[in-house]
């Protein structure tokens, strides 16, 4: 998997390499961890799972149908996602999904250990760590996941932790429905997760990132076509060869680097990119939203003066 500060020749062959990884791990977590336990996983995946064992129970089936019920539920959350979180980002959520749904379906429900604590851990992480990456990389791997970007973005807070609020209803029916050994593990489960994803998608966490470039103009058309941020030019010079240079400095969310970092050294691959840490801003930041409703506003020409 390419590293968020290394160029990408191909960028849409890397995230479906990622939507590979985030499905697989998503789909181990599922049937060799958490299912044997009866341990739940968070969001549209854990209610596909109660479907499928109380469907189960009932007698009206004979195998576990979490897959198939996983497609169907994605459904209507995929078109809020589509109207409101961008086509690209549906587009490769829904590819997720397929992917999740899929591996999920071909995999083998298979315990690993008896000890459903080491079960909630490990399937909590392994989850964690797919939907991190998935976000990271600018999409999801369905369900409430799309939920929590919408509302990430809408109040500004923790992807994570709206997440495990959001998830207390699978928690709720686990334990009413089946017993409340199964949700308390599970409540371990989506702790574990959200912590992880918070770990991984960091798109509240704010830095600096200092661009030492010999052809600013190129870089700064490059940035600005996927960014819509501040950049500040600075001129500057090197100190070991003493040509002259231009030092750009432009804060961003630490889930917009990979973007940065695309755009960068796409246009200039000898540029040298520091990223500092940032405490905090004042001033206009814009949030993604924003940014793309700047995009969709309509250019006005300048008025002439007579």
């Amino acid at each position: 998997m390419a590293k968020l500060t290394k160029f990408v020749q191909h960028d849409t062959l890397t995230k479906i390499g990622v939507a590979l990884v985030s499905g697989l791990l998503t789909a181990i977590a599922l049937n060799f961890f958490l299912t044997p336990a009866q341990v739940f996983q968070a969001g549209a995946t854990g209610l596909a799972q109660l479907i499928s064992i109380f469907l189960h129970r009932l007698g009206l089936s004979s195998g576990d149908l979490t897959g198939w019920f996983n497609l169907l539920i994605n459904m209507p959350i995929a078109y809020l996602g589509w109207r409101k979180l961008g086509r690209s980002f549906t587009l490769f959520s829904i590819l997720n999904i397929l992917i999740i749904s899929g591996f999920t379906i071909v995999l083998p429900v298979q315990s690993l250990t008896n000890d459903p604590l080491m079960n909630s851990i490990f399937g909590g992480v392994l989850t964690g760590a797919a939907v991190g990456i998935a976000l990271r990389y600018g999409f999801s791997t369905g369900g409430f996941d799309i939920l929590s970007m919408y509302l990430s973005k809408t109040t500004r807070k923790s992807v994570g932790w709206l997440m495990f609020g959001i998830n207390l209803i699978i928690v709720l029916i686990a334990g009413f429905g089946l017993q409340w050994e199964s949700a308390l593990y599970t409540i371990i489960s989506i702790y574990c997760m959200t912590r992880v994803v918070d770990m991984i998608h960091t798109s509240n966490q704010k830095i600096t990132a200092m661009i030492v470039t010999e052809h600013p103009d190129a870089v700064v058309a490059a940035v600005s076509a996927r960014l819509i941020r501040g950049i500040t030019v600075i001129p500057s010079r090197g100190g070991f060869l003493h040509r002259p240079n231009t030092t750009l400095m432009i804060v961003i969310t630490r889930y917009e680097l990979y973007d940065l970092t695309q755009a960068t050294l796409g246009a200039d691959h000898q540029a040298f990119i520091d990223i500092l840490n940032t405490v905090d801003v004042v001033g206009e930041f814009l949030t993604s939203d924003e940014q793309d409703a700047k995009r969709r506003a309509p250019v006005q020409a300048p008025q002439s003066r007579v």
